[in-house]
């Protein structure tokens, strides 16, 4: 706000400036002869006169008749001039409207509506684009603060239209995740509640069936065989409820959400690329992307964009930092897209593990990650009906996501 009326005063300073220096330079323009041409007119013909040449009035705009008159006298008025030749006393007629002040006038109006638009244009960029921005400028604030119930105001402008909505589309997101995140966690404390008391029983006989053999209260060698029987049968039944807990952990944790749509090839690139090329020209990383043939492929365009990323971001990670490549190919009814990173030190025999979870490769050294971005990359291309896999050649990685066409 300070440095916004700072400016507006910095233009108004200029403008009147620029007005005071316009003035002086048209004032001292309009001074002297040349800002009276009739007087040059009249001082030209004089000299014809005194040298005794032949002159004609067609070849003056101003001087409208020259009569050479008895009376000595030198006076001067807006219609004639009085001027002493070689002792003789000679009248100038002459017609000037003198235009000066009216073309300051009109400089004068000119600046006028051209400040008053200026000025106009500021007072309007305040009103409609940086103080409705300063509202915003708090929100990402409370988003981190965790207040995601107050939805965004549509402004009337309509300057922040997609910055709104992308906005608050986030707010939704984070909200809707805080909501997911409180219902898994009541599901998790009922589901551990319950297996707990599901465990309980099978623990209980378990320690019966112990506490009976410890005391020999069994004698019979069919009978310890029948009792070892089932002390194995709950053995796996705990098992099973261990196992459960280990399925419904891993399904709430891949609950990632798919539309599956139809998009052009040429949108999910573009979208690629306008995040990339810039980020990989400041690391001074070669970055190209092939000459394709644009189609519709079947996917969800915001996670075809998101498994492109990941793969980049690990190629970015993990490779040499020299290049970057992004290739096309067409296998029946699927399009592949190949990202290509230079500088790969994995092993082949690592190579089928990259996709596993929680899993990282020798080659991690001292970059930090979780061991999933591959992982969710799978699983969202399978989600999509795609498929994503990798590869070494001549010591470079290719990550290949394969989607459907239309």
């Amino acid at each position: 706000m300070k440095s916004y009326i700072k400016l507006l005063i910095a233009v108004i300073a200029a403008l009147a400036v620029l007005l005071t220096g316009s003035t002086i330079i048209l004032n001292i323009n309009d001074k002297g002869d040349s800002g009276r041409p009739y007087r040059v007119e009249a001082e030209r013909i004089s000299r014809k006169i005194e040298n005794n040449e032949a002159y004609s009035l067609d070849d003056y705009s101003h001087i409208t008749n020259v009569v050479k008159i008895s009376e000595n006298i030198e006076t001067e008025n807006s219609d004639y001039l009085i001027k002493n030749i070689k002792g003789d006393i000679y009248r100038f007629d002459y017609i000037y409207h003198d235009e000066s002040k009216s073309e300051l006038m009109i400089f004068y109006f000119c600046f006028g509506i051209m400040s008053l638009f200026v000025i106009s244009l500021m007072i309007y960029i305040y009103y409609d684009i940086i103080h409705p921005f300063e509202k915003l400028s708090n929100y990402p604030t409370e988003l981190a603060k965790g207040n995601l119930t107050k939805p965004l105001k549509e402004q009337k402008s309509g300057y922040f239209g997609k910055f709104l909505w992308g906005l608050d589309l986030l707010r939704e997101r984070l909200e809707k995740q805080r909501t997911d995140e409180l219902e898994l966690k009541r599901q998790n404390n009922t589901m551990v509640l319950s297996l707990s008391h599901d465990i309980k029983t099978p623990l209980g006989v378990i320690e019966l069936y112990a506490k009976a053999l410890e005391k020999g209260l069994y004698k019979d060698e069919e009978k310890k065989k029948e009792i070892s029987v089932n002390i194995h049968a709950k053995c796996e039944e705990i098992r099973r409820y261990v196992d459960d807990i280990a399925k419904t952990e891993s399904e709430e944790f891949l609950s990632l959400d798919v539309n599956v749509g139809e998009f052009y090839l040429s949108e999910l690139i573009g979208s690629v690329e306008w995040f990339y090329r810039e980020k990989l020209t400041l690391l001074k990383t070669e970055f190209d992307i092939d000459v394709f043939t644009d189609c519709i492929i079947s996917g969800d365009m915001e996670r075809s964009v998101e498994v492109i990323q990941n793969v980049i971001e690990n190629a970015v990670k993990y490779g040499d930092g020299k290049r970057i490549a992004i290739s096309f190919s067409n296998e029946e009814d699927c399009q592949l897209i190949h990202i290509l990173n230079s500088g790969c030190t994995l092993s082949d025999s690592e190579l089928p593990h990259i996709f596993d979870s929680f899993w990282r490769g020798s080659n991690i050294g001292s970059q930090s990650g979780s061991g999933l971005g591959l992982y969710i990359c799978r699983t969202l291309m399978r989600k999509m009906e795609g498929d994503i896999y990798a590869g070494i050649n001549d010591g470079n990685m290719i990550v290949t996501a394969v989607f459907s066409r239309v």
